[in-house]
C-alpha cells in the first residue's frame, strides 16, 4: 500500500492494518521528512488517545492529515505506532 499526498508517496509498506476502513502503516514506513508532530490529540473509546502529524509536501501542509496511537488499549494492540491518513491522502494498493 501507498499513502500519496499531493502527488508525493508520504508511506508506502505491504504491512498495513486496516481497522474501521482506514489502512494503518508500521510507523518506520512513513518518509520522516514530510511530517512534523502537531499539537493536536483526540480520544477513541476503544483505542485510546491519537495523536497527529502535519504533513507538507513541496510548500503546501495539510494538517493533522496523518494519526497514531503511542499507547492503545488491550483491544487495538494491533495499531500502536502505526500511522493512519485522511483529508484528502489518498492510500492505494502498490
Amino acid at each position: 500500500m501507498k499513502a500519496i499526498w499531493n502527488d508525493t508517496v508520504i508511506a508506502e509498506s505491504n504491512d498495513t492494518v486496516v481497522i474501521e476502513g482506514n489502512h494503518y502503516f508500521p510507523h518506520e514506513s512513513i518518509k520522516k521528512e514530510f511530517y512534523t508532530s502537531s499539537e493536536t490529540h483526540s480520544v477513541c473509546p476503544w483505542k485510546g488517545k491519537a495523536h497527529y502529524y502535519t504533513i507538507e509536501v513541496d510548500g503546501k501542509q495539510n494538517i493533522d492529515a496523518a494519526w497514531f496511537y503511542p499507547e492503545v488499549s488491550e483491544l487495538a494492540q494491533g495499531i500502536k505506532n502505526r500511522v493512519a491518513f485522511w483529508k484528502g491522502v489518498s492510500v492505494v494498493a502498490s
